[in-house]
């Protein structure tokens, strides 16, 4: 799955991923730093190059920034929605 201008990348649960988005990143309290699924979005360009987009998780407990493909997302398990930020 490539990110393509106009769509929106979604957890597995079915909403869409926003910045700022509270979510449980393997268990732990996270937030989406970044969503990369725009091409003219400079902050996301190169994302956008090297992987077709994707996702930026912050998790400052363990593993500190996380990217994780547009073409992973859907098979991801570890990554929940929780609330918007």
């Amino acid at each position: 799955m490539t990110a393509v201008p106009g769509h929106f990348l979604k957890y597995r649960s079915g909403e869409e991923i926003r910045k700022g988005d509270h979510v449980l990143f393997h268990r732990n309290p996270a937030e989406v730093e970044l969503v990369a699924c725009d091409p003219n979005d400079p902050e996301a360009d190169w994302y956008m190059q090297e992987f077709g987009g994707g996702v930026m998780i912050l998790d400052p407990m363990v593993s500190g920034r996380t990217f994780i493909p547009a073409d992973q997302l859907n098979e991801y398990e570890d990554l929940e929605f929780v609330s918007r930020g």
